[in-house]
């Protein structure tokens, strides 16, 4: 479950908030691994890639910088005083040459933009000053063309247990600052005037604004995609805290950060104190890591306990595949007996946890404990619901999870059941080798497989619901150790994300 998904555009934002990463600037305990319930690391491969879209947070900001009017004066000889005005500044045919990116230890993400060429348009109003007044009377468009670098350390800091990053370390560089005055047919001596006039303060107001924006396009996304991750991680009143745990990890291979992942639900939440994590558990070789404690997802799996989701109700088609697993006489009557000659549409099989599940996460797989009820109902025209079967029995399986085509596969490798109590008709006293046979045999080979695979295809429906299956998440590996659970991936990066984001809120 990729509790901080999505989240994802532009090298800066993606990196500050797919992790929440912060700076020291909040208050961790002494021993802080102790209450971390998520961890997730990026490596450099998938900076690099997410660096692909920096392109498209530098032009949104430029696109998006309101470049205030420009006025100035000076004094020429014979002239007198020369006064000029540029307004309705705008950026066009905007392009870049490339970007890259460095992960510093000091927190710090450092962003180098090359050659990012602009050409700025707008008009230019100018004229000649007398002593006593100012008489502005010509205009004319002007064109600026401008070659910049621009230079980016992306400062990582927390605020209320959130990130909040700072982008506004910015610096441009300008290689090319061309004035071309409408269609260059003004006399050559008041194009050189101008250019002369306006370079250094247009250099400085480009700067102020354009790194301005910037900093507030970081600060845009980065809201937008903790809106994302709260949303992920929160269905009805489930809800995962994914505040930070501790201070984050820069290295000059990977970022990681450590959240409490406790699972909150009606205002009542169980305290992690004794976490395994250690940064040696998590490699290098993969672009994405998420490690889950086991406290995590067993909270969450009684949180949906408490919610009443642990309930499975099969009739018709799924109920007939349950119970027609093997075509034999023995079979054909125990099923006579126990359905009493009732339709499978008019019949319904429901299967509910009686206690919290019990989860343990082993080498060779999640282990799930717990007493669950079946009942078998007859609905019968006119008339009550007729219970033939109710059976509870202590169930223990061992899932091994995989995710593959979107899809989330819960596949039991290692399944027991002890009945506890037995109620049917067609066997009340619950010795008839047959019924105890073919319903122990019912159970295990297909009862418990059709469970884990609804409980998986609801997974899945939830976490889509939550637009995971906007990503290609490419060969996710899920690997459980005892007390502890990794999700290691490579990505591809689904730019309509950040280019629809852009365009509705930019």
């Amino acid at each position: 479950m990729c509790w901080a998904g999505r989240m994802m555009l532009g090298t800066f934002s993606i990196l500050l908030v797919l992790f929440h990463t912060a700076a020291a600037a909040c208050e961790f305990g002494p021993f802080p691994y102790r209450a971390t319930g998520i961890v997730c690391r990026m490596t450099k491969p998938a900076a690099l890639l997410l660096n692909q879209e920096t392109a498209q947070v530098i032009q949104a900001a430029f696109r998006n910088a309101k470049f205030p009017n420009i006025t100035g004066e000076r004094s020429m000889r014979l002239l007198g005083r020369v006064a000029y005005g540029l307004s309705n500044i705008q950026v066009n045919d905007l392009s870049i040459e490339r970007s890259e990116v460095e992960l510093k230890e000091d927190n710090a993400i450092h962003i180098s933009i090359k050659n990012v060429s602009a050409l700025f348009k707008g008009t230019l109003t100018y004229g000649y000053a007398g002593a006593w007044f100012l008489q502005l009377f010509h205009s004319v468009d002007f064109e600026i063309e401008s070659s910049i670098d621009l230079q980016l350390d992306i400062n990582l800091m927390c605020q209320k247990q959130q990130v909040a990053p700072d982008a506004s370390d910015c610096y441009l560089t300008f290689h090319k600052l061309t004035l071309h005055l409408q269609g260059d047919k003004q006399p050559g001596w008041l194009k050189q005037l101008f250019t002369d006039f306006i370079s250094f303060t247009l250099k400085l107001v480009l700067k102020r604004e354009v790194c301005k924006e910037i900093n507030a396009v970081a600060q845009t996304l980065t809201n937008f995609i903790l809106d994302l991750a709260a949303n992920f991680v929160r269905d009805k009143d489930i809800i995962v805290d994914i505040s930070l745990a501790s201070d984050p990890v820069i290295k000059a291979n990977y970022i990681e950060s450590h959240h409490k992942g406790i699972v909150l639900y009606k205002n009542t939440s169980s305290v992690l104190s004794d976490s395994v994590f250690s940064p040696s558990l998590l490699t290098e070789s993969r672009m994405l890591y998420f490690w889950l404690s086991e406290h995590s997802l067993s909270s969450l799996a009684a949180a949906a306990f408490l919610d009443g989701r642990l309930v499975l109700n099969l009739r018709g088609q799924k109920l007939q595949e349950l119970f027609e697993m093997e075509d034999t006489e023995a079979q054909q009557k125990a099923v006579q007996r126990i359905f009493q000659g009732t339709s499978y549409n008019d019949s319904v099989a429901k299967v509910w946890s009686l206690t919290q599940p019990q989860i343990s996460l082993q080498p060779e797989g999640t282990v799930v404990r717990s007493l669950v009820a079946m009942e078998i109902s007859m609905l019968l025209a006119g008339e009550e619901p007729l219970v033939s079967l109710y059976m509870e029995k202590e169930v223990t399986v061992t899932v091994q999870a995989t995710y593959a085509e979107k899809k989330l596969i819960l596949q039991p490798v290692d399944s027991s059941i002890e009945i506890k109590v037995f109620k049917c008709t067609a066997d009340p006293s619950g010795e008839d080798p047959s019924i105890q046979s073919f319903l122990q045999n019912m159970i295990l080979v297909a009862g418990i497989p059709e469970v884990t695979s609804s409980i998986g295809s609801a997974l899945t429906s939830l976490m889509n619901s939550k637009r995971l299956d906007l990503f290609d998440i490419i060969n996710p590996e899920i690997i459980t150790r005892k007390g502890y659970v990794i999700v290691q991936l490579d990505f591809g990066f689904p730019s309509h994300v950040l280019l629809n984001f852009l365009e509705k809120s930019l």
